[in-house]
């Protein structure tokens, strides 16, 4: 056993430098729109930091999960963020595990890319949503009384640029409809029933999601309706974006390095080879042929034309 470990081990960085070879080759082809979802996450945020300004505290609003589930209290609103942190951070050890394990599934770069379109139409939703209607928070710090819960205006466009990260983000009002957590969660639980191997870890991914939904309800952090909202739009958005989106190849199967990328006149590499030869039509006749009277005639109707030739 110790042997085996050994020789892994020793094959690991190997590994690595293959692994990172292939994914920079993609990164030089897809870096563009991986650029554009990680700056559209600084927008989100500039969104939520903005929506802070305008928000007015008011007394919390009547809400079902607030009459079924027992309030966990602001000295324990961390568990459900302790629990939004452990999904994370598995989710994106799992998308780097090519680097990692001999048998692979996906690319890194190409599943960030599609990780990245859900959350940015999601988040896009989000952002329209929560300006549309401000509801009072119901969180600790947002509610009256609370110095955290209305933003004196801003002296200069940097104060509201720079969005006081991480602060800002930890005690923003505000941007309730809907829950970004549940966004990334979902997305997160989504992506991985798909392209995941461990069927237990499905299972528990779903199972993480119910419990983190009913962690933020009981924490006060959104109203059940955050929540729910949360569940069918997600879900909705990965769907469609799904289907427009080209299936990332299967590298269980055993194919190329790389993923194909169609040319962009259309034709497959062995048309264009007949091109280059000089055979470019497909139903070409290679049959030897011999001239008669300056005219070529196939080998199998030279008797007939010589006959022919000779008929008055």
């Amino acid at each position: 056993m110790s042997l085996y470990l050994t020789r892994r081990i020793a094959k690991l960085p190997r590994r690595i430098l293959a692994e990172t070879a292939v994914e920079l080759k993609l990164l030089s082809e897809k870096w563009k729109l991986l650029l554009a979802g990680l700056i559209f996450q600084y927008i989100h945020g500039l969104a939520a930091r903005g929506v802070h300004y305008l928000h007015r505290p008011g007394p919390v609003l009547h809400d079902l999960g607030f009459l079924l589930l027992p309030e966990l209290g602001k000295e324990r609103g961390y568990v459900s963020e302790i629990l939004f942190a452990s999904i994370f951070v598995s989710f994106a050890l799992w998308t780097f595990s090519p680097f990692i394990f001999k048998n692979k599934k996906f690319y890194t770069v190409l599943i960030w890319r599609r990780v990245l379109a859900f959350l940015v139409m999601s988040q896009s939703l989000r952002i329209i949503t929560f300006y549309s209607t401000q509801l009072p928070g119901p969180n600790y710090h947002c509610r009256e009384g609370s110095p955290l819960a209305r933003l004196p205006p801003p002296d200069n466009a940097l104060e509201v640029l720079l969005i006081n990260f991480p602060r800002g983000t930890l005690f923003g009002c505000g941007d309730l409809i809907f829950s970004s957590h549940m966004i990334f969660t979902l997305v997160f639980v989504l992506t991985y029933q798909k392209y995941g191997s461990k069927n237990f870890i499905k299972v528990l991914g779903w199972v993480a999601a119910v419990i983190q939904s009913l962690l933020i309800i009981a924490s006060r952090k959104h109203y059940s309706v955050d929540v729910v909202v949360a569940w069918y739009t997600v879900n909705l958005v990965v769907f469609f974006i799904d289907k427009k989106l080209s299936e990332m190849p299967d590298r269980s199967i055993k194919t190329s390095t790389l993923p194909v990328t169609a040319p962009k006149d259309g034709k497959t590499k062995e048309e264009n080879l007949k091109l280059i030869n000089g055979n470019s039509h497909d139903g070409l006749d290679l049959r030897p042929r011999t001239q008669v009277n300056g005219k070529n005639m196939e080998n199998g109707n030279d008797d007939e034309s010589g006959k022919d030739s000779n008929t008055p």
